[in-house]
Order: structure tokens, then sequence, then C-alpha cells
């Protein structure tokens, strides 16, 4: 009881990083909202510039963000248990690869905004179900087979995305470029991402006992029970489905995937819980999506009125984080 209510509190102050990251994603912006402005804007109360800002513009900048965080790292907990390799990543098997030329695609032929949203998850799905073919093969599906196939197809992707870019107009390259690298200001609506990632969560956190026996290896997963194959297909399929939806909304968003999962459960061994798939899922969930919420308001608001990618700010603080990590991995014992 006591190791349940550390982590009923654990997640409860989650859940207050991620409240006060939207209050601040809200009050924070080249047009400073008080707070008094934030709640009448929350409460539904209309007129004033900054209440329709708020309304119109960063509420639903606020929510897409804290969804795309959330998705990524779900995918990245669900990639890392699936490889179990702790610093897997869910762009490692060529899904954003996949996205991106889709996106990039629609910006080339002059769609419109919804036409390229669906078109890059068109492209995402499209990456993924070849991997998943490819690396199916005779059946004889394993993590390096399916990494290797991953690391090939996302290398083909940069290929064409390569090839549009040099061939695409001027004034169409300062967009795309802005898409590669991460953008939530197009974001069109935070309500389909929120929701996939509920039913991601809704969906995995019921087995979270064969996560916990795959991450320990498939022999012994299999010996209590655990139908390896199957679970195996259905994390690719759902951490490549959480990665299509994120990257569909905000671009190519990379390192919270990687990060954030890692240290969630860094934390969790150092508080004595192990790797407990029950509290890392819904703890990297609520983690990721806060990191990216902070990251975006980092990135309206430091040279505000201009804005900066917000995938350079997450890779700026990606990089350092992942050479420590690597650094530590020779050492870890997962």
């Amino acid at each position: 009881m006591p190791s349940r209510r550390r982590a009923l509190l654990v997640l409860a102050a989650l859940i207050g990083l991620a409240l006060l990251s939207l209050l601040l994603a809200l009050a924070a912006g080249s047009l400073p909202v008080a707070a008094t402005d934030v709640l009448r804007a929350l409460s539904g109360e209309s007129g004033g510039l900054a209440i329709e800002v708020i309304q119109g513009l960063r509420l639903p900048r606020a929510l897409a963000a804290f969804a795309c965080g959330g998705l990524l790292a779900l995918a990245g907990a669900l990639m890392q248990v699936l490889l179990r390799n702790p610093l897997a990543d869910p762009y490692v098997l060529g899904i954003s690869g996949g996205a991106a030329v889709g996106a990039l695609s629609a910006m080339l032929a002059g769609l419109t905004l919804a036409l390229m949203n669906l078109a890059a998850f068109a492209g995402a799905l499209a990456a993924m179900l070849l991997v998943f073919g490819l690396a199916h093969g005779d059946s004889s599906w394993t993590r390096t087979r399916l990494l290797l196939t991953g690391v090939i197809v996302a290398a083909g992707c940069g290929a064409i995305v390569a090839l549009i870019l040099s061939i695409a107009p001027e004034d169409d390259l300062r967009g795309m470029l802005f898409w590669l690298m991460g953008d939530l200001g197009q974001a069109i609506s935070p309500w389909p991402a929120l929701v996939v990632l509920a039913l991601g969560l809704l969906v995995t956190l019921p087995f979270a006992r064969e996560l916990n026996l795959l991450a320990r290896g498939d022999t012994l997963a299999q010996a209590l029970g655990v139908s390896v194959k199957h679970v195996k297909h259905g994390i690719y399929l759902l951490a490549s489905l959480l990665t299509a939806v994120a990257v569909t909304t905000a671009g190519s968003i990379g390192f919270i995937g990687l990060v954030v999962p890692h240290l969630v459960r860094l934390a969790m061994i150092r508080l004595g819980w192990g790797n407990d798939q029950r509290l890392l899922l819904p703890a990297a969930a609520l983690a990721g999506g806060s990191l990216l919420v902070l990251a975006d308001t980092l990135a309206r608001t430091v040279i505000a009125p201009q804005q900066l990618p917000v995938g350079v700010l997450t890779a700026l603080l990606g990089v350092p984080v992942f050479l420590f990590l690597l650094g530590r991995q020779p050492n870890e014992r997962q």
C-alpha cells in the first residue's frame, strides 16, 4: 500500500506539472496575459483581445503540444520494450521519414493544410507497413532485422525528402523546413491527437504485465504464458500509429520519445519501483506532454514575435541528455 500511495503521488505531481505547463503556455507570449484573463478564458467567457488570443490560438496549440509530446513519449516507451533497448526511439523505424515524404509532396503539389496532414498520415502508415512487411519476411522476425529494415527505409525517405527540397520553389522552402524541424503553429485541432493518446493508454495499460515480462526477455515471457509474437506485433503497430498521429499534427519533433521514457525509467529505478510499465507508461505520457508544452512556449517567446521551430529546442535539449545517457549505458542494468 505505501508503494502504491507513492506511485499515486508521483502521478499526481506529474498531473500538476502538466497543468502548470499549460497555464504557462496560455499566459506567456508576445502578448502577456494576466492570470485572471486566463481563468476567464478557461471558464468560457468571451470578449477582449487577451481572451480571444487564448481561446483561438494558445489553448488549441498548447493542447496539441501536450498531446504530441504524450504520444511520442508513449511510443518511445513501447519501442524500448519492443527492442529491449532503453535508447530506442519511435523515429528509428522510418515512420517520421514516411510522414515527411507525404507532407512535403503535398506542399510541393500546393495542396491545402488538411490534405497535407492527410498525406503525412498516409506516408507514415505506408512506411510502417513497408517496414513491417520487409522485416516480417518469412516470419523470422527479430529485433535486429526490424531495426535494420527501419534504418534503411528511413534512409530512403531521407533521400526522397532531399530530392523534394532540391526541386521545390524557393517560396515553399521555409514552410517545408519548419515542418521538418517541428512546428505546432499549423496544428488544426488538438482533439484527434488527444483522443488517440487517451486510447493508446487505455489499450496498453491492461497489458502492463505482459509488457513487464517481455522487457525481461522473450524466453521468460513465453514461459509465463505471454503470446510473444502477438504482443510484439501489437506494440509495433500501436507505437507506429502513435508516432504517425504526432508527426501528422506537429511535424518531425525528435528526442521526446527517446529521452523522456528513459529518464522516467531511471527515476523509477532510483525510487525502487523498477521498470514497471503500469507506472512508466502514464508517467512518460504526462512528462512528455509537459516537456513539449514548455518547449513550445519557449519557442514562441524567446525571440517574440518571431517563432522558432520547436523541434530545434527539443534537439538542443535532447542531444546532451542523449550523450549523457549513452555514456552511462554500458554500466546500466535493465
